[in-house]
């Protein structure tokens, strides 16, 4: 049987299909050809290697249908392929078979793949998963030695949603935006040997691909900035959806302190109010931020301690109280020996005493240093404080300030999303823990509203001035 295919891969998708990285993602901009790289992979993994499975990822059934099952059964030929669509699966010769997943959630969800053999993982949009469902998928990846093949992770993805910070840390922000590919050791007690993953990232724009019009890319230019920014250009600094847009980080700006939050550290004056907000966690990260306020009411966070895996957003490096006791006396070691004593601030839930004795009592128990206060835990009036505190003035001055120092504050505050359930609220799937202290913290200290000043334009030449 002789059957044609026709397939020319550009040049970002060739980079793709040839990479050897254990994870790759492929994409930022719209029109990059994601989803027909995905499937074109996949179908032809399953045909070079007989006997081997594929799963392929959507959030959902209906847009799994009108995305990788519409475009893997108009690349395959039926000679080669037969789809059922009560299974969800494409069987191909030699035994190989393509099976078309949807994932709603990380309960029973995810116990549907508990028994699962995963030669080849796909995902489509990748920022629509968790972190926790990529995770739990990853650890289904095996298969026995006579395949003679190594499984391996693919994905594709636009900026934005849910799973928008983790997806940015470890892809985008771990491989410096795809110019290197990053080598994660990986240490295996029981086999008592390291072994290196390496994640790499593809950046690929519509203006990449020959097959898409320039209609398209005149419609993805009229979309609002944001929008525009991510899904023309790529960028993973703003998109559709961000919570708090308004955060600026330039560092061109660093020593003036002009229209932007992110600052150069400088000594802070004995008599600034110091102040420490608190978010707890374990198997998430905990947070501790460090504050001073100045003359004016403007806030500084000066340094954090934030306790997520290294490489791992959104994971906790599982310390109890008592350790995060420790991690605070020395973060505030500093203040100490000048005789400063911070004021404590943090979640209310680190009081409950349901299940014994509460977590503030451990800490306290701990580190005596510190008297934490309940914060005031009110969602909505919490994140309207932080967008007054972003505002700049008429001087390009705002409320709030971070030192660049603090890389977990800027890492995360950019990559909240709003909840699609709860519009006016941040997505709490999220990396939301700094977010949640720093509500603490600015709602012990709130400030009025006022308007958003216009930024002052520079002044250029004028030909009739005298």
């Amino acid at each position: 049987m002789n059957v044609e295919l026709t397939y020319e891969p550009t040049d970002k998708q060739k980079v793709f299909h040839a990479s050897e990285a254990d994870e790759v993602l492929y994409g930022g901009a719209a029109g990059g050809g994601k989803s027909y790289a995905i499937c074109w992979d996949a179908f032809m993994r399953l045909m070079k290697y007989p006997g081997t499975h594929a799963y392929l990822f959507r959030r959902t059934y209906p847009e799994l249908e009108k995305t990788l099952v519409k475009t893997m059964l108009s690349i395959v030929p039926k000679e080669l392929g037969k789809y059922t669509a009560s299974t969800h699966e494409l069987k191909l010769p030699g035994g190989s078979v393509a099976h078309f997943c949807h994932l709603s959630n990380e309960g029973e969800g995810l116990l549907k793949y508990q028994g699962a053999e995963i030669h080849w993982l796909y995902f489509d949009e990748l920022t629509h998963f968790t972190k926790g469902m990529y995770d739990y998928l990853r650890t289904r990846l095996r298969a026995e030695k006579k395949l003679g093949i190594v499984p391996c992770v693919r994905s594709a993805s636009n900026p934005g949603g849910p799973g928008h910070a983790w997806v940015k840390a470890r892809f985008v922000d771990a491989t410096d935006c795809g110019r290197v590919i990053r080598e994660m050791p990986v240490k295996s007690e029981v086999l008592g040997s390291v072994e290196v993953r390496r994640i790499q990232y593809i950046p690929a724009l519509a203006t990449e691909n020959p097959n898409i019009t320039q209609d398209y890319i005149i419609e993805l230019e009229q979309k609002p900035r944001a929008l525009r920014e991510a899904l023309l250009l790529g960028r993973w600094d703003a998109f559709d959806g961000q919570a708090f847009p308004e955060f600026t980080d330039d560092p061109a700006h660093y020593d003036d302190r002009r229209y932007t939050h992110v600052i150069r550290p400088f000594s802070i004056p004995y008599h600034w109010p110091r102040y420490v907000s608190f978010d707890h966690g374990y198997t998430r990260p905990f947070s501790l931020g460090v504050w001073a306020v100045d003359e004016d009411g403007r806030v500084y966070r000066y340094k954090e301690c934030y306790g997520c895996v290294s490489g791992e957003p959104n994971t906790g490096v599982m310390l109890s109280p008592g350790e995060i006791a420790q991690e605070m006396a020395m973060l505030l070691e500093s203040e100490f020996e000048d005789g400063i004593r911070p004021v404590g601030i943090a979640d209310p839930a680190i009081w409950d005493r349901s299940r014994g004795m509460s977590v503030e009592e451990q800490i306290r128990n701990g580190f005596g240093g510190i008297t934490f206060r309940k914060g005031d835990n009110t969602r909505l009036p919490g994140k309207m404080q932080l967008h007054e505190r972003l505002k700049f003035d008429e001087d390009g001055k705002p409320m709030l300030y971070v030192f660049e120092n603090c890389r977990d504050f800027i890492r995360t505050i950019p990559g909240l999303v709003y909840d699609s359930r709860r519009p006016e609220d941040i997505d709490t799937s999220g990396e939301d823990h700094i977010y949640d202290e720093t509500r603490y913290f600015l709602m012990s200290r709130p400030i009025a509203p006022r308007a958003q000043a216009a930024r002052k334009k520079a002044k250029g030449f004028d030909p009739l001035a005298g």
